[in-house]
């Protein structure tokens, strides 16, 4: 019976897979086993699970989050037990899945022992008002360890601010739910509650009119995260020459910083004019501990304001993608004595590299990969705007390709933005001769291996398309004879890095066509590709990795 794990995913799902085979790879691409497209914590090959004789082990592939097991980072294999939990992004997978149980806690059955007679009972409402709720019974003050009574304003507030706060609200209304709690809390005539965005404060809820905050006050909360009480402003030295205070008449005011545990976020300022009760320092001790609460509240909902944002973004992104895979070939035509196959792989959930087959009636096929400039979202939708262009003008065989080209330039300089080109390879091959018609539009040379190891490539007949629309191009022929091999790649191919900064390169792209030539198209374009994601040892990838193979049967 095969074992398996359960995977725990960022959504709160579970899921149990069985290990029915020797290994199978996590990560954020689409090409591992169990991909996660939306965790952008995720590498995007970030472990492999593999069974040995000896039972499973799980192995980090180089990861820039590194996989935990069980809290603790790993190097190399390390073996698994059945419970593991390795954490890898946002995802956690339990070695030997999830079982049901009662866990830690054991609940027993009533027995015959009479009613609950030591047991002291009470609820929220009780402990504010000091009543029992067993008959007879008179509670002394309840007091916490500090022996403030429970019943004290202060506590009430926090208690309030903790329900009220715990809801689900619009940061809007939040803003305004705690500037209310804030007044009422220490009994101020006005208020107001500022956040800081970027450099500047910007007001998000006020009660009161005319405010006129000294510039010190404000400095000192915010750098030092301070908060500071003016019982009398006509009597405090630092303050009353300060028009900005006393010239509103203001007797007393606190200002108390918006402070998580590591950033102050904005302040709170309230005051009062009212002589017979000036604030005490219980009272900004209470303020103090109000706005922590309240600004780690700002920061969850912010947050989670910024997930959803995220979310909504990845679903999108996942969207996309699929269309943008929709729209490039799932499989390459069948082209009697021919083997020809391609595969594109974004660097980011979409990417900028294009390649396409178009069989024409009269045998001939033309073969296009391009590269626009850029990545992710940008390139993808230049990316499909190149593709609309070339179908419409290779609709039918063209008959002169450099003219064909030109047009194309044309295209591409007239609609896409002038800081964005594309590189662009088309071979028009008529399988029955071997004899192909290409142009280059300064895209990287094609290899073209033949049949007894030599090496030619196929070089650049004119500028990338977009830069200069009326230079022209020119057209150059070769011919595929009985076991030639011809290749075409995107620079994501040869300019992915290794860990220690090396590129992969041509001439490593060359030795490997060389050496598994013989694969067959589809075999070398997986080989490729295999080859450019262990060279990257699991890290992201720089940019789109794009091939497209034709060879010729010997």
């Amino acid at each position: 019976m095969n074992q398996e794990i359960a995977i725990l995913e960022p959504g709160g799902g579970t899921r149990q897979v069985p290990l029915d085979r020797d290994r199978i790879r996590i990560g954020r691409s689409s090409d591992n086993d169990l991909s996660f497209p939306s965790d952008m914590s995720l590498s995007r090959h970030h472990l492999v699970l593999e069974r040995s004789d000896d039972g499973w082990y799980v192995e980090d592939l180089g990861a820039k989050n590194r996989t935990t097991l069980n809290g603790r980072r790993i190097d190399g294999k390390t073996r698994l037990t059945s419970g593991d939990r390795i954490s890898a992004g946002q995802v956690v997978v339990v070695f030997g899945g999830t079982k049901s149980s009662t866990g830690p806690v054991e609940f027993t059955p009533p027995g015959d022992e009479g009613p609950l007679r030591a047991t002291v009972m009470t609820n929220l409402r009780g402990v504010l008002s000091r009543e029992s709720t067993m008959p007879g019974v008179q509670r002394p003050v309840a007091r916490d360890r500090a022996g403030i009574p429970l019943q004290h304003p202060g506590v009430t507030a926090l208690i309030r601010a903790g329900q009220e706060l715990a809801g689900h609200r619009p940061l809007d209304e939040l803003f305004e739910l705690i500037l209310d709690l804030s007044i009422q809390a220490v009994g101020a005539e006005r208020g107001v509650l500022m956040t800081l965005e970027g450099d500047d404060l910007v007001v998000r809820s006020v009660r009161g009119e005319g405010f006129r905050i000294s510039s010190a006050v404000r400095d000192r909360v915010l750098k030092e995260g301070a908060s500071l009480l003016v019982r009398d402003t006509a009597l405090d030295e630092a303050f009353k020459s300060r028009d900005s205070i006393v010239g509103q008449q203001v007797q007393s005011v606190m200002a108390v910083p918006l402070q998580t545990s590591d950033k102050v976020i904005g302040l709170v300022n309230v005051d009062s004019r009212s002589f017979a009760r000036p604030f005490t320092p219980d009272d900004l001790d209470l303020l103090t501990v109000l706005a922590n609460v309240a600004a780690i509240r700002i920061e969850n909902s912010r947050l989670a304001v910024v997930e959803q944002q995220k979310l909504l973004i990845s679903r999108d992104l996942e969207q996309a993608a699929e269309i943008q895979r929709r729209l490039l070939p799932t499989q390459a035509p069948i082209v009697p004595g021919y083997e020809i196959a391609g595969h594109n792989l974004p660097c980011r959930t979409v990417g900028g590299d294009y390649f396409d087959f178009f069989p024409y009636a009269d045998g001939r096929i033309g073969l296009v990969l391009g590269d626009v400039s850029g990545k992710g979202m940008p390139a993808a939708l230049l990316m499909t705007a190149l593709k609309g262009g070339v179908q419409v003008l290779l609709g039918e065989a063209p008959e002169d390709v450099s003219s064909l080209m030109s047009r194309l330039d044309r295209v591409v300089a007239a609609n896409f933005p002038r800081n964005r080109f594309v590189s662009l390879f088309f071979g028009l091959l008529d399988p029955a001769t071997g004899e192909m018609i290409y142009c280059n539009a300064g895209h990287n040379p094609p290899f073209l291996v033949r049949a007894n190891g030599a090496i030619e490539r196929l070089p650049s007949c004119g500028t990338i398309l977009g830069i200069f629309p009326d230079f022209g191009y020119d057209v150059k022929r070769c011919r595929l004879e009985p076991g030639d091999l011809l290749t075409l790649f995107s620079d994501g191919v040869t300019e992915e890095n290794n860990p220690a900064g090396e590129e992969f390169g041509e001439e490593r792209l060359a030795r490997l066509l060389l050496e598994r030539g013989k694969l067959g198209a589809a075999g070398l374009v997986e080989g490729i590709r295999q080859a450019v994601l262990d060279w990257a040892a699991g890290a992201a990838a720089a940019d789109d990795v794009t091939v497209l193979v034709a060879r010729r049967d010997p």
